[in-house]
């Protein structure tokens, strides 16, 4: 059943390929297929497909063969393209939705795991107040705009913005730093990370997010370009925040999915240096960056799946001394991996961003200085001392 899954995925991407060029637009403007989103789309499939291609051989070594494994990843890609392209608020909220809701259930797929079924509890609570709080948000700009169409919204807001709308706008960015797992909304994902199957927290690394950063960039790009210097501030803050929490946060784990957690809400601080430019050359940033990490955090959770002996999953965060040869491949791929998740391609995908507004000048050579210190725990992963830390 999940193979069928993984080639759904690949004949949703292939018909995306193959849709002719231009916007296209459904549901009276409320769903809008462009550029940005077919390449987001696509990029949400690879996430998806890959993190199911990586549950394929662990579910069958783990025995957790479950019908609705599989059927769960796919719904909750379709609501991943559904908020890709969404162009309201109602629509952003129902997708975000149908993606959000078998998250919930597949973080506790493991019902034989505690870990797992408190993850997917604390996930589903957490959820559901981030949720309520984006949709009162929503609620408030419907209030003060008249429309919920991002369109009609960016007209609404030409002239300045009220206060009432300043507080939506406030509540909606919690809700999608909440599915971004920005700081300070990130709680979660230390827990969720660790507790869910370790393909399920390679879905939730890659697919989701891509989404989120989608829509996040969306609404506040189309929606708010006349108030831009109010939602800048908040962008600068929380991707300062996200940089430097996820960069000294992530030294002292002694887990592996909760480091790649941090190394995550790290990641989402730097992409969201693109979007405080509030530029089309700063989302173009986003989207680079995006790609990269997409493909380089599918790496290290394959090379993290791929570390067994005797049929168990590797429980120590550091290169296993005495490994046999053919167990010593992998540390050249995570090495690889690593190197790139601690940030040589972040210089050139987002650094040059800082040109773009002044509000970045604030930032200084912080996303370098964070870099740096990424490369300390990428380093403490690699060090061959360090055998007591499991997953």
């Amino acid at each position: 059943m999940n193979g069928w899954c993984v080639v759904i995925l690949a004949l949703a991407a292939a018909a995306l390929l193959w849709l002719p060029r231009g916007p296209h637009v459904m549901f009276g403007g409320s769903f809008l297929v462009d550029e940005y989103a077919r390449f987001l789309k696509i990029l949400t499939l690879i996430g998806s497909g890959g993190a199911l291609l990586l549950s394929l051989d662990y579910l069958t070594l783990e025995k957790q063969q479950k019908f609705e494994y599989g059927t769960l990843f796919l719904l909750a890609t379709l609501g991943m393209l559904m908020l890709i392209s969404a162009s309201d608020l109602i629509a952003l909220y129902l997708g975000l939705e149908l993606m959000s809701l078998p998250l919930y259930v597949i973080a506790a797929s493991n019902r034989e795991n505690t870990r797992s079924t408190e993850a997917g509890l604390k996930y589903f609570v957490l959820g559901a107040l981030s949720s309520g709080m984006l949709l009162y948000g929503a609620s408030l700009i419907y209030g003060f705009t008249g429309t919920v169409n991002f369109t009609g919204i960016a007209k609404a807001t030409q002239s300045g913005a009220s206060i009432g709308l300043i507080f939506g706008l406030v509540f909606l960015f919690v809700g999608f730093c909440f599915k971004i797992s920005a700081v300070p909304f990130h709680m979660w994902t230390p827990d969720v990370y660790e507790g869910a199957p370790t393909p399920v927290t390679a879905f939730f690394a890659a697919a989701p997010k891509v989404a989120a950063i989608a829509i996040f960039a969306r609404a506040t790009v189309v929606a708010f370009p006349g108030i831009t210097h109010q939602w800048q501030q908040i962008v600068v803050f929380v991707s300062i925040a996200s940089m430097v929490l996820g960069a000294f946060a992530a030294i002292g784990q002694r887990n592996i999915k909760r480091l790649m957690a941090y190394s995550s809400i790290g990641h989402m601080g730097y992409a969201l240096v693109g979007l405080a430019a509030g530029t089309p050359e700063g989302v173009q940033g986003v989207l680079v960056y995006m790609s990269i990490y997409v493909a380089m955090t599918l790496g290290t959770f394959a090379v993290i799946l791929s570390m067994r002996r005797d049929g168990n999953l590797w429980r120590t965060s550091a290169i296993w001394p005495g490994s046999r040869a053919h167990t010593r491949r992998w540390p050249f791929s995570l090495a690889y991996c690593c190197f790139r998740l601690q940030g040589s391609h972040r210089s050139r995908a987002s650094s040059r961003n800082f040109t773009y507004s002044s509000p970045l000048s604030r930032l200084g050579c912080l996303p370098l200085r964070s870099s740096a210190c990424s490369a300390v725990w990428w380093a403490l992963l690699l060090s061959r001392d360090r055998q007591d830390h499991v997953f």
